[in-house]
């Protein structure tokens, strides 16, 4: 597993002779499409000539403006008003918008892909279509009920004491289950090039801290408290209700250890690595051995520990606890997280309280939605190898490694103009810049999964099979060299990421649609859809914590204390500006700026880089105008429009508790606040509610 930052998110490939001709021919191609359309516009024309754009005449749904609204009151109800006053989230979502509607159709197309694989015996698809099968045959899981997890719960009813728990820690770190620690297998941020292991604080079923701690999450917790007690009374466990009562007292003395998400995010301080003797010191109680033999991590040799601070505390929790606290803590989880594979009576009661309750939504999805998406966490990589087959042009490929060349040379000017950062530091993210690896659609080698055995009928059994085959994947590298040619992502995900121990951007197959990308739609338009995607993505490099890697992707402090002192000082002009946003549904509620710099700082610099971008791709030739829009009109618009999204109350609440992004509504309207080129482009005047004075404007990249 690699380190990324999402954006919502093959080097040596992509070096090869071939691909280098490629990109050259396609960005001299767009270079002449863009000055050629230039050209041909000393007049301006009022729409474009006729074309194939999937959205509108020229790939912006102009229809879902509401024009009544200034832009400098609220961009994003100028621009997507009548599109939110209409819109109707689908009962079996919680949230929609572009990332959602593309991954509906994700979900189609890999079910078109299972559907054809029938009959098929042989391989990964014949493994494909009997795990898929598995998860459709309702029948035979409706006839099993609760039995497939027995064997779970009388694992846990076996164990007598606290190291037996701890090995069954590690079975459900590998399965399912819970853990009070979460271990898994990734670059190791100080030596990039080889693999380690990472071990974080868990065990909380409601999320976040804040769920367990503040008084106004009452509700939330006595409605856990329900579930709780409802699935261990489904499985005929001791005493549910009293045992309901202390699970959610031991998950509140954990709460009570955690780090916040903000904490959490700070990359120097959760780099902590231990000897296996120094992490039992730092645990009194644990046993770590147990732990990682049942984790599939034997004879681990180092650790790198995240939340220093809290493990003792953590670990205190645990020897406190009476045995019997545990097992119901353990069986509850166990019974949780097998629930969307159970009987209806199950599946029901999950989707109630994870979905219904928590998030809002009024319908669970189809069954072969659901399973879709079992099928893509077992086996994602195998899937997507077929969705690219199907749905992937080389020619979109194409396209986008042309405009990160363009994005690149902006942010390489960006870096050189700064006036507030000293020749050393800007020369080191220069470095930085230049070593910046690209992965666009797939990776370049697919995973093996011919030792994973699939058994008709066997859904829960798939399930764990399928969990440990990927447990067992990344124990393998253990300490190894980092295999670079590593996708993420699979291809039929509608996201991107930077990873900060590789400093690449990668970027699947499925995100590279409308209104992220169309090859038919205006330039500006995909410049602020995609190109500020891939900005964003670039600009993670230099976020917050992403600065704080070099060009090699190694945790190293590469900056002057004058240039950090700069950087933070403007990082917090942007963070005031979302703190300060105000949520009509939750008037005490406020995003932690904290807690979504990364993103925010990744937001406004992708941005930025798109309308450089955009610039760079005319050549010189002045921008047509289309509809009565200026090219930079045009890229802002395109931005708002990947942003269009609307959420269920419950669902807005989790974002803001739970989420490193803001909002969609708040990314779409308030990184424009703080570039010039809005105010000009709009009108935007002091007297506009979303004016910023200029000294208030963040500068940062």
């Amino acid at each position: 597993m690699i380190t990324h930052r999402h954006v919502a998110p093959l080097i040596g490939a992509a070096r090869s002779a071939f691909r280098r001709a490629m990109l050259a021919a396609v960005t001299t191609a767009l270079a002449a499409a863009a000055t050629a359309q230039a050209q041909t516009s000393s007049t301006p024309p009022s729409k474009p000539a006729a074309n194939a754009a999937a959205i509108g005449a020229w790939g912006f749904d102009a229809a879902g403006m509401d024009r009544s609204v200034k832009p400098g009151d609220d961009f994003f109800l100028f621009t997507s008003g009548v599109w939110a006053k209409n819109v109707v989230i689908p009962p079996d979502r919680s949230i929609d918008g572009p990332f959602s509607r593309l991954d509906e159709l994700s979900v189609e197309r890999c079910r078109e892909i299972l559907e054809s694989l029938k009959g098929q015996t042989e391989g990964d698809r014949g493994r494909l279509a009997a795990l898929y099968a598995s998860y459709m045959d309702e029948a035979a899981v409706e006839a099993l009920d609760a039995k497939p997890v027995q064997p779970l719960l009388d694992e846990i009813r076996a164990a007598r004491t606290l190291g037996d728990m701890c090995a069954l820690m590690g079975r459900a770190s590998a399965g399912l289950g819970v853990s009070a620690f979460n271990a898994r297998v990734s670059d190791d941020p100080k030596e990039p090039d080889y693999y380690s292991l990472r071990v974080f604080q868990s065990g909380l079923g409601l999320g976040d801290r804040e769920f367990y701690l503040r008084d106004s999450f009452a509700n939330h917790r006595a409605k856990y408290r329900e579930y709780i007690a409802s699935l261990l009374g489904m499985v005929n466990w001791p005493d549910a209700s009293a045992a309901a009562d202390k699970v959610l007292a031991f998950e509140t003395e954990l709460a009570n250890a955690h780090w916040s998400i903000a904490q959490s995010r700070q990359v120097e301080k959760t780099y902590n690595p231990m000897t296996p003797a120094e992490l039992e010191s730092l645990t009194p109680g644990f046993d770590w051995p147990r732990y990682f033999e049942g984790a599939r991590l034997a004879g681990v040799k180092k650790a790198i520990i995240s939340q220093k601070s809290a493990f003792p505390e953590i670990a205190s929790a645990l020897q406190k606890a009476d045995l019997a606290t545990l097992q119901s803590w353990a069986a509850f989880h166990a019974v949780d997280g097998a629930a969307p594979l159970l009987s209806k009576r199950f599946t029901d009661a999950h989707f109630a309280f994870r979905q219904g309750f928590l998030n809002g939504v009024p319908a669970q999805e189809e069954r072969w939605k659901r399973g879709v998406r079992f099928v893509e966490r077992a086996m994602g990589e195998a899937l997507g190898r077929e969705y690219v087959e199907r749905f992937f042009p080389a020619s979109s490929k194409a396209q986008v490694e042309a405009l990160v060349e363009n994005l690149r040379a902006s942010m390489k000017s960006r870096i050189q103009a700064l006036d507030w950062m000293t020749p050393d530091t800007k020369a080191k993210a220069l470095d930085k810049l230049s070593k910046f690896g690209l992965k666009i659609g797939y990776p370049s080698k697919w995973r093996d999964y011919s030792s994973l055995e699939i058994k008709p009928g066997d859904l829960v059994g798939n399930s764990l099979r399928a969990r440990r085959h990927n447990a067992d994947f990344w124990a393998a590298r253990l300490g190894k060299p980092v295999d670079r040619a590593d996708f993420g992502m699979t291809p039929q995900t509608v996201n991107a990421y930077y990873s900060s121990t590789r400093n690449e951007i990668v970027f699947p197959a499925a995100i590279l649609q409308p209104p992220f990308f169309d090859p038919a739609a205006d330039a500006a338009v995909n410049y602020g859809g995609i190109g500020a995607v891939i900005g964003h993505e670039i600009t993670h490099g230099f976020d917050d914590q992403g600065r704080k890697s070099d060009g090699e992707g190694r945790l190293t402090d590469w900056w002057t204390a004058a240039d950090a002192e700069q950087f933070v000082a403007r990082s917090k002009a942007l963070g005031a500006t979302y703190e300060a946003v105000e949520f009509q549904q939750f008037p005490s509620m406020r995003l932690k700026a904290e807690q979504t710099m990364g993103e925010n700082i990744a937001d406004l610099g992708g941005l930025l880089l798109a309308l450089d971008a955009y610039r760079l791709s005319l050549k010189g030739k002045p921008a047509p105008e289309i509809d009565g829009f200026s090219g930079v009109q045009r890229v802002f618009l395109g931005w708002a429009q990947v942003w269009r999204v609307a959420l269920r109350d419950e669902a807005l609440r989790q974002r803001i508790i739970n989420d490193v992004h803001s909002p969609g509504p708040v990314r779409a309207a308030t990184p424009p606040r703080h570039i010039d080129e809005w105010y000009r482009a709009f009108g935007v005047q002091p007297g506009d509610k979303s004016f910023l004075p200029p000294d208030a404007r963040a500068r940062i990249w």
